[in-house]
């Protein structure tokens, strides 16, 4: 987990909100992972890395699953939220330079005119991506994690509540970019999307198998760069279904579109599911 990363290293996140330029310190997000800043669930006095409990588990094991059942709590509250108000939302999560960014500004620009897109930004630093988003013409806010490598429930709830996405919409959350520490928070979406770049190896999803069995979906990026590079796209697909028999592979490029009908009937798919499932509900609760 995180416990040797340094995330929790003086972490301070922030929520900008890219329409006012207004930015907000989330003064109530508390990270465990090392110091553990909520003390309620931590005592100071002990040493966390050398202090051992009783039955011989160590106090940092403990402090991480109290930080998981923590994120988890604020998870569910997150998801009952976007449910109650039929609203989409997806975590889409892969290493850096895999092409989160621009993929989410065509998906954005192509699907204007059938959905409402509301995007929360997840980097260390920087606005960049969240101007970007900006400028494709979605609401967007930008949480910067400091030294934090993934959003977790609080910051994502921190984000909403700038953000105020319309009922029915789609919120897309895209991750910082770590295919490790995110695959372990939930943070209240109805799924995982992995996107893994043919310029990466075919092997990432056996090095990297707990993001590839959370997510329900793996996109495929870069297709148009496949002629010029030694990747064996079938062995990756296989290696993806090996630790998710039940993962969905999605071939796509961002560049000259191959494949985006898929997602984008994906997307119209699971919109409709989050749909049916809130009037389901209504109509159990009359």
């Amino acid at each position: 987990m995180c416990a040797t990363c340094g995330c929790s290293e003086g972490a301070k996140a922030s929520v900008t909100n890219l329409a006012t330029g207004e930015k907000i310190l989330i003064a109530d997000h508390q990270h465990l992972h090392v110091h553990g800043h909520d003390h309620h669930d931590y005592d100071p006095d002990h040493d966390h890395e050398h202090h051992v409990h009783e039955h011989g588990i160590p106090a940092t094991v403990t402090l991480e699953q109290a930080v998981l059942q923590k994120n988890n709590a604020l998870a569910v509250r997150n998801r009952a939220w976007f449910e109650g108000r039929e609203i989409l939302a997806l975590n889409l999560v892969s290493s850096p330079g895999a092409g989160k960014t621009t993929l989410l500004e065509r998906t954005i620009h192509d699907l204007k005119d059938r959905h409402a897109f509301f995007v929360i930004e997840g980097d260390q630093a920087t606005t960049q991506d969240g101007e970007r988003i900006h400028a494709a013409g979605a609401p967007v806010v930008q949480i910067n994690t400091g030294s934090g490598c993934h959003l977790d429930a609080d910051m994502v709830a921190g984000g909403v509540g700038e953000l105020k996405p319309s009922v029915g919409s789609v919120v897309v959350i895209e991750n910082v970019g770590n295919l490790i520490c995110p695959a372990l928070f939930d943070l209240g979406e109805r799924a995982k999307v992995a996107i893994l770049s043919v310029t990466e190896g075919e092997d990432k999803p056996l090095k990297y198998p707990h993001m590839f069995q959370a997510s329900q979906v793996v996109l495929l990026n870069k297709m148009d760069l496949l002629p010029h590079l030694e990747f064996d796209l079938d062995r990756c697909i296989a290696n993806a279904r090996k630790v998710n028999s039940k993962v969905e592979v999605i071939q796509v490029s961002s560049t000259t579109g191959e494949g985006l009908k898929s997602w984008y009937e994906w997307i119209d798919a699971e919109w409709r599911r989050v749909r049916d499932q809130a009037n389901g509900s209504a109509e159990q609760r009359m």
